[in-house]
């Protein structure tokens, strides 16, 4: 049989290089139980899920913690060098959960691609990863509305000499850009105008970046959060950012967000989650808690779950 459209390989704290928030939106398509049966030797997983709303949320209340699924991509999830547990979607978790009654955390590191596997054969309560949120996952994943709005943005040489600010100035430049393998931003590029023999795909922004200090391409295109954590590396002092944009395709903008994944059925969690996410939006306190990782008033959104699970 052959292996599940999210790559179940080695189940590590590390993330490889080239998984991101978009790589793997692409061979999702086929999810399903059939699919997950394959991380079990080919037997079948129920993803029917709970019926009546599910009973996690009394049973989290009852043991009084939490295990959270996490894949380590900073800024979004990671274990510190300390072995501490942080990035926002733990903080913002943590904060919700300690108001549903539950005081302790459990995290439990794998792979980006093992976070739905890992999901439905228990080895976790949430998905706690900002996972992107598409019509496919929503086959097999229960998602809470996002805490957050994916922006684009590239990185380029210092000054940004070509003036680049989006999708079309490349395409009317006749520029090349680099991006991630599998990366949407491959998409979004040949939507505009962009010639795919201009697109060289690289492992990650590291080597997106060295390969713009040796010339090989004009600008790299990605996650403005995901380029902003590269940056902080000050390895490449030739290289700077654009700003954050949404892209857009055909003159439509491709807006996408991430958020908290429970299992189908539990419904009972994950509307009281929901609950203390919307006040948090409210008041202000999720931007306040997301601040230190990065995140700015333009990351925040009005998107819903419903919205994103018909992409």
């Amino acid at each position: 049989m052959a292996p599940p459209p999210w790559n179940t390989s080695k189940m590590t704290g590390t993330l490889p290089r080239g998984i991101g928030r978009r790589s793997l939106l692409a061979g999702v398509a086929a999810l399903g139980a059939g699919a997950l049966g394959a991380t079990a030797g080919c037997s079948r997983v129920d993803i029917s899920g709970a019926t009546d709303g599910g009973h996690l949320l009394d049973d989290l209340r009852s043991k009084g913690t939490v295990r959270m699924g996490i894949a380590s991509e900073p800024p979004y999830a990671s274990i510190n060098s300390k072995g501490e547990l942080t990035g926002e979607a733990p903080a913002v978790a943590k904060t919700i959960f300690q108001r549903l009654g539950i005081r302790h955390f459990e995290p439990v590191p794998v792979e980006f691609g093992a976070l739905v596997p890992g999901l439905h054969s228990f080895q976790y309560d949430v998905i706690v990863a900002g996972m992107f949120i598409n019509k496919a996952r929503c086959a097999a994943v229960l998602f809470s509305d996002p805490d957050y709005e994916s922006k684009d943005a590239f990185l380029v040489a210092k000054g940004n000499p070509h003036k680049i600010k989006d999708y079309p100035d490349i395409a009317r430049q006749g520029l090349r850009m680099g991006t991630g393998i599998g990366y949407a931003e491959i998409d979004y590029a040949v939507g505009n105008g962009v010639r795919k023999g201009d697109i060289q795909t690289y492992g990650d922004q590291i080597a997106g970046m060295e390969a713009l200090e040796a010339g090989r391409i004009d600008c790299f295109a990605g996650t403005a959060l995901t380029m902003i954590e590269a940056l902080k590396t000050g390895q490449h002092p030739k290289v700077g950012m654009t700003p954050p944009f949404t892209p857009k395709v055909d003159g439509k903008p491709q807006r996408d967000g991430g958020g908290y994944g429970f299992r189908i059925g539990e419904t009972n969690l994950r509307d009281a989650f929901n609950r203390e996410l919307h006040k948090m939006k409210k008041s202000g306190e999720l931007l306040r808690i997301a601040k230190p990782f990065g995140f700015t008033e333009e990351f925040m959104t009005d998107l819903t779950a419903k919205e994103l699970c018909k992409k």
